[in-house]
Formats: structure tokens, sequence, C-alpha cells
């Protein structure tokens, strides 16, 4: 059964070998078409292909059953999440923390979340029920060790701008609770209060490690290219590599998290603000790798347009990344094309 690449459904299985225009081989004959597969065949231009008579599949286990994570990463992120917050406790009562403690918090859930490659799912998958500050800084550990691992720095630095985003936050075990937790918008005076965490976190980690590097990220990771950030408003070439490093991934946990104060927005919509902020305010080379090496993770996804319809993302365009193809049932949606829809929710 011959059918042109726009019919193809997930569930199909393929008939005959399938060879692009250049020889290379694509997929094999007997292989299950999932989204990523479909994906793949629109990659290499396919037209038409060769498909074994349909019966009923199930669309829903093609979808999900890649997306499934190691359940033992969970329990690691658990410890280090419980770790952090012993961290904290110890900073605050002795104004300086423990190597060891903080490798032994951090380290074993490194070795777990390594070889991972599709950092959407594990955006979306590693949650606990504990404080946010102690998730976030868990989550921005884990973000800068990725991002160092992109910009191809070497095993040794991979690990310090982990440690260095595991730890960025330590200083806010100064700030009062009633800050700290304050469901309404800050005042001048409590927002200024905030704004003295990174200072916090630098006296805290230059008494505990004798890696300047990563005080220096904790201190420096709310300043800005543009010389807009704080506490010293520095500009573009007075900030560290990693205090950039840790810049991105700390908004990127951020925006991305529930917090008193704010709702989380789409994995989606951060990266398109991270790109906005890539002109001015960040690292634009690094911010620019973050997101080419995040949006083919969406690959798979599920996907809420605007129009009230769930799809599966299939494609992604590099020219256009944020606007990609999702297939809906038997349709194929180009969002590059159809320039009145959007995408609002990413899911598993």
């Amino acid at each position: 059964m011959r059918v042109h690449i726009s019919d193809l459904q997930a569930g199909d299985q393929i008939s005959r070998d399938i060879f692009n225009e250049y020889g290379l081989h694509v997929l094999s004959s007997g292989a299950i078409l999932n989204d990523q597969e479909l994906s793949r065949l629109y990659q290499h231009r396919i037209d038409y292909v060769d498909i074994e008579r349909r019966i009923p599949s199930s669309f829903e286990a093609a979808e999900t059953g890649a997306d499934l994570l190691h359940p033992e990463l969970q329990f690691k992120f658990e410890d280090a999440v419980a770790g952090c917050e012993a961290l904290f406790k110890q900073a605050l009562a002795e104004g300086k923390i423990r190597e060891q403690d903080a490798k032994e918090s951090f380290q074993p859930l490194v070795e777990h979340f390594r070889e991972e490659n599709d950092v959407v799912s594990l955006m979306l998958n590693l949650h606990t029920q504990d404080e946010y500050t102690y998730q976030h800084s868990v989550q921005v550990g884990m973000l800068s060790f990725y991002m160092a691992k992109w910009l191809a720095w070497n095993d040794e630095d991979q690990i310090r701008a982990g440690m260095a985003g595991f730890l960025h936050d330590i200083g806010k075990s100064y700030l009062p609770e009633s800050i700290l937790k304050k469901k309404g918008r800050l005042t001048d005076e409590e927002f200024e209060e905030v704004k003295k965490h990174p200072l916090y976190s630098y006296q805290i980690l230059s008494e505990s490690y004798p890696d300047s590097k990563i005080a220096a990220a904790a201190l420096q990771h709310h300043e800005r290219r543009n010389g807009t950030g704080y506490p010293k408003q520095l500009s573009e070439a007075s900030i560290e590599p990693m205090s950039r490093v840790v810049a991105i991934a700390d908004i990127y946990s951020a925006m991305s998290s529930d917090r008193i104060y704010q709702k989380k927005r789409d994995l989606l919509c951060v990266l398109k603000e991270l790109y906005r902020l890539s002109f001015n305010e960040l690292d634009a080379e690094m911010t620019l790798t973050f997101i080419n090496r995040m949006i083919p993770n969406f690959i798979g996804k599920r996907a809420l347009l605007s129009d009230g319809r769930w799809g599966t993302i299939i494609m992604t365009y590099p020219t256009d990344p944020f606007r990609p193809l999702v297939h809906i049932d038997d349709e194929f949606i180009d969002l590059s094309a159809q320039r009145t829809l959007e995408i609002e929710q990413i899911a598993l």
C-alpha cells in the first residue's frame, strides 16, 4: 500500500526499506511509525512510502513510550533537593558550607542524568513538593551542567558549572522567610534586600570553596551584559563565562516553575523570552546554543494550540524554531505557514 507522506499515521508499519534521494537509508521494512520517525521522513524529504495494510493501533502508546525516564533519576533528584535544603541550613548556621557535603548532594544526580539527552522531558518530569528555592537550585545545576556540555567545555568544567548552578542561590539562606514566601508583590525595600542575595552567596562560597569561579558565578548570575543587572551593574566584558551560563539556566528554571507569586510559563514561551533577552542582556552565543539544543527535544511532545486542539510536534525548523510542524489526527499543521495559530502549552 503506497501512500503520500502527508497521509501517514502514527502506528503505520513500513513494508519496504526507505532511502532518501542520496541513497542514505532512512527507515527499515517492518518499522512502526511514531511521530519522531514521521519527522525523520520529512527531514529527508521523502514523498511516498510503502506501508502494510492498516490495523487499529494505539497512537498514545507510540507517542509516549520514548518519554519514560528511569525512576532512579527521580529518587536522585529528590535526594539532591533534600541535600540542598540541608546546605542552606548549614550556611545560615555556620556562614559557610562543607565542599564534600555539596558534592555528595549533587554529584550522584549528575552521574544519572549526564547521558540523558531529552532535557525537556527532564524538566517536565522531575519535580517534588519541596520549597521552590531548593528545587530551583537543583534544576539550575542540571541546566548549567548541560550548557557547559553543549558548549564543549571539558569534563571538569562541566562539573564545576553544574555545582555553580546548584549553589548559586545559597545566599538566600540569609533572607527572612517573610520575604521569600511572600505571596504578594515585594515592596521596594524588600526587593532591595532580595538583590543582596548574590553578595551573600559570594560571601558564603568564598569561605567554602578554593575555586573562585563558583563564588563568582553566584555573585554575577543576575548581572546583564547591557549593565542593567545587579548587584554591581557589570557590563559584558566583566561577566565571567560560567556566570553567563548560570544566568541563562536561572532564568529558564525560574520562568518555567510555579512560584508563590508567579505561575509557571510554558517551556516554549520561556525559550522565546530567552531569545528576546539574548539581544541585549544575556550572552547571545550561549543563549542560541541553549535554544538550538533544547528545541529538537520538543519533537514527540504534546502541544496545545491556540484554537484549543492538542497535537504532537513532529518537526522543528532551524529558521523558525518556535513554529514547528504539528500532527493532529489526520492533519499536519505547519505553524510556520499558519501564523494565526500558536502553541500555548507543551506536555509529555
